[in-house]
C-alpha cells in the first residue's frame, strides 16, 4: 500500500513538474535585423521618446557613467543584485535582433527574444497595462534613435535557486495580472488616461506599493508607502502623513517642477523620475495623473490657507522681536561696524547711525536705499565710499539690521512690514 501511495505520489510530481515546465516554456523568436525593421514615421519615434522617458528607461538600464540604454544598473534587491540589460539596438549584446513581437513580449509577459523569463526588477507587470500603440512606439524610438553600444551585461550576484529563470514563471503565475488596461466607465477621461500612466509606463507603484516576503506588490496596499535604495517613497493615499492633503493640482505641480508648495521637493530616487521622466509627458497627461492620483487620498479639497498644521507652523516659523534685534546685532558687527565704529566721539567720515538722520525718520525708505545701493564718491563725504549690499544680502537681513538700529541704537519705535519694504524698494530699483 505505502509503496503504491509513493508510486502515485511521484507520478503527481512528476505531472505537476511537467505542467509547470509546459506553462513556463517560451519559444524563441525568430530574430530581425535592422533591414528587416518596419519604417517608423516621426510623429511615432518623438511619442516613443516621450514614453521611454515617463518610464524613466535610462535612468534603470545606464550604469553611472556609462553610456544610455546600454545597461549593467545595479539594482540591488533584498534577494540580491540585478544588473539590467543592454537594450541599445546592438546585435550582440542589445536587442539589434529584437522584431516588435519580441519587444512587445518583452515588455507584457516579461519573456526576451530568446525565450528566457525576465527578472520581475523589469517591471513588465506594468507595462502588461500599455497598448500596442505605445509600446512599439519605444520599440520606434529605441531602434532608430538610441546609439547602439557594445557592452556584455554583468552576471546577476543571486543565490541558487532564485537566479534559476525559469522559476520566474512560477512568480508570474502567483502574482501578475497580465491584462490590458481596462477604462471606468464611471471616471472622466481624463482619470482614466491617469489610471492608465500610472498603472502602465509610469509604474508608480513599483516604488510606492509595499512588497512581500518575495518580492511582489501587495495590490491590497497599493500606493500606500515602501522603501526604496535606502529612501522612503511616501504613501500615494490617505496613509500619507502630510499636514496637507495632496491635491491634483499639487500633484501636478510636484510632477512639472520637482516641488510642492506645501509638500517638499523630489529628492534621492524621484529626483531623476521627475527631471529625466516624468517632466516629458505633455502637461495634460501631468494634470492626468494628478487627477488620478489625487483619487487615491480620498481626501476633500480644502484651502491650505486654513488649515490649522499650515497656520501653526507659520506662527512658530515667525522670528520673534528678539530674534531679529540678535540677527540684526550680528549681521551689523560683521558688515557695518568696521566703518562705522566710533569709540569716545564721533568722527567725521564714520556716522554714527543711532542718532543718524535715516535711522530717526519715521520712514525707513533713506535707510533701506542706503544699505542696498551704498554711497558712491559723488555723494556724501568726499573720498568716502560706502559699498552697497543689494547682491549681498537678502530682504530679510536687510530689514533685520534696519529693526537693530532703529530699536536698539536709536530707541524708537519700530518700523511696521520691513520685509516688505526692503521687497519694494529693491524691485523699484531693479525695474528702472
Amino acid at each position: 500500500m505505502w509503496r503504491r501511495i509513493l508510486i502515485a505520489v511521484l507520478v503527481m510530481g512528476v505531472a505537476a513538474v511537467s505542467a509547470f515546465l509546459i506553462y513556463a516554456y517560451r519559444p524563441g523568436l525568430p530574430p530581425m535585423t535592422a533591414a528587416e525593421r518596419p519604417a517608423f514615421d516621426s510623429a511615432t519615434i518623438e511619442k516613443g521618446r516621450i514614453l521611454a522617458s515617463a518610464g524613466y528607461c535610462a535612468t534603470c538600464h545606464t550604469e553611472k557613467g556609462g553610456q544610455p540604454y546600454a545597461g549593467n544598473y545595479p539594482l540591488k534587491t533584498s534577494f540580491g543584485t540585478i544588473y539590467a540589460s543592454n537594450i541599445t539596438p546592438d546585435p550582440e549584446t542589445g536587442i539589434g535582433l529584437w522584431s516588435p513581437e519580441a519587444f512587445r513580449r518583452a515588455m507584457r509577459e516579461g519573456v526576451n527574444r530568446e525565450g528566457a523569463h525576465l527578472f520581475p526588477a523589469f517591471p513588465f507587470d506594468h507595462f502588461a497595462k500599455m497598448s500596442d500603440a505605445d509600446i512599439d512606439a519605444i520599440y520606434a524610438y529605441v531602434m532608430t534613435s538610441v546609439p547602439a553600444v557594445k557592452q556584455t551585461t554583468k552576471p546577476n550576484a543571486l543565490p541558487f535557486p532564485l537566479d534559476m529563470r525559469i522559476l520566474q514563471a512560477g512568480w508570474q503565475l502567483l502574482f501578475v495580472d497580465f491584462s490590458r488596461y481596462e477604462p471606468d466607465t464611471s471616471k472622466s477621461e481624463e482619470w482614466n488616461r491617469g489610471a492608465y500612466l500610472v498603472q502602465g509606463i509610469t509604474h508608480c507603484g513599483a516604488c510606492h506599493t509595499p512588497r512581500n516576503v518575495v518580492g511582489a506588490e501587495q495590490n491590497a496596499r497599493a500606493f500606500s508607502g515602501a522603501e526604496i535604495d535606502g529612501w522612503v517613497a511616501p504613501a500615494l493615499t490617505d496613509a500619507n502623513p502630510s499636514a496637507v492633503s495632496w491635491s491634483a493640482e499639487d500633484i501636478t505641480r510636484y510632477l512639472e517642477t520637482g516641488a510642492g508648495v506645501y509638500h517638499g521637493v523630489a529628492a534621492g530616487p524621484m529626483g531623476p523620475v521627475i527631471h529625466e521622466g516624468l517632466r516629458a509627458l505633455p502637461d495634460s497627461d501631468l494634470k492626468a495623473i494628478g487627477v488620478y492620483l489625487a483619487g487615491q487620498s480620498g481626501s476633500p479639497p480644502a484651502d491650505p490657507a486654513t488649515n490649522p498644521a499650515v497656520v501653526a507652523s507659520l506662527q512658530a516659523g515667525r522670528p520673534d522681536p528678539a530674534y531679529r534685534m540678535d540677527q540684526g546685532e550680528r549681521l551689523y558687527a560683521t558688515a557695518c561696524a568696521s566703518c562705522h565704529y566710533n569709540s569716545a566721539e564721533v568722527l567725521a567720515g564714520r556716522p554714527e547711525l543711532g542718532i543718524n538722520s535715516a535711522t530717526r525718520l519715521d520712514d525707513p525708505r533713506n535707510l533701506i536705499h542706503v544699505i542696498l545701493d551704498g554711497v558712491s564718491a559723488r555723494d556724501g563725504t568726499p573720498g568716502v565710499v560706502m559699498p552697497g549690499f543689494r547682491n549681498a544680502l537678502s530682504d530679510d537681513e536687510i530689514a533685520a539690521i534696519a529693526a537693530y538700529l532703529r530699536a536698539e541704537r536709536a530707541k524708537l519705535t519700530p518700523w511696521a512690514d520691513l520685509d516688505g519694504k526692503v521687497a519694494a524698494i529693491r524691485a523699484e530699483a531693479e525695474s528702472k
